[in-house]
């Protein structure tokens, strides 16, 4: 543990934001299983919604500095894959 005040705050302010960053990733990786579950199914406007949500809160997650932007767009590929198999059965 650090001595001096200032690298105190430091590690306090470094914790917060690894939550915070823990929290949006999970929010990110739980619309893509909404998304999944709703290619199965025959509702295409409720996918079409679904998709854009993750497509934003992954764009979003690359602005605020939590996924790199290469990260954030091999997830959207691969999503966009995933949803072409499933809907095509």
């Amino acid at each position: 543990m650090a001595n001096i005040k200032s690298a105190k705050k430091r590690v306090l302010i470094a914790e917060a934001n690894r939550q915070r960053n823990v929290a949006f990733k999970s929010s990110i990786k739980t619309a893509i299983k909404k998304t999944l579950e709703l290619a199965g199914g025959k509702d295409k406007e409720a996918l079409n919604t679904s998709l854009s949500k993750v497509y934003q809160l992954c764009d979003k997650a690359v602005v605020k500095g939590i996924l790199h932007k290469n990260t954030a767009a091999r997830k959207k590929s691969r999503l966009a894959l995933a949803i072409k198999k499933l809907t095509e059965k």
